[in-house]
């Protein structure tokens, strides 16, 4: 196994609230998935989990090399429950392969006001 990239990002959770507060719809569609939206549901407040979640997709697209302008934030899923995992799909899935990563290996920690995840995209030796 070869480590092919590398990202993290930080999230203030208090930002998520807000962009829920404002247009949660939006927000839904445009950044998560269904099964994202039903896993931070089951919580009181959903926002740390989103959080995660949104902290999550960057640090995964920082790890296939590219940003949010290049990828759809839905086609990244960070699950919830247990170990975290990341699904690609779609752009996500095919720049993955064109890199040659096989997985996305993520670890997601969040405080009462920060939520931070890494990511390292792992492949197999060419």
């Amino acid at each position: 196994m070869e480590i092919k990239g590398l990202g993290v990002d930080l999230v203030e959770i208090d930002r998520v609230r807000s962009l829920l507060d404002r247009n949660s719809e939006a927000f839904r569609r445009r950044c998560f998935t269904d099964h994202e939206w039903e896993y931070a549901s089951r919580f009181r407040d959903p926002s740390a989990r989103l959080a995660a979640r949104f902290a999550g997709k960057e640090a995964v697209m920082k790890s296939l090399g590219t940003g949010w302008r290049h990828l759809r934030w839905a086609d990244i899923e960070i699950t919830g429950g247990g170990r975290p995992r990341a699904v690609l799909t779609g752009r996500a899935a095919e720049r993955a392969e064109m890199l040659g990563v096989t997985e996305v290996l993520v670890t997601i920690t969040h405080t009462r006001d920060q939520a931070v995840v890494m990511a390292i995209a792992t492949g197999n030796h060419p």
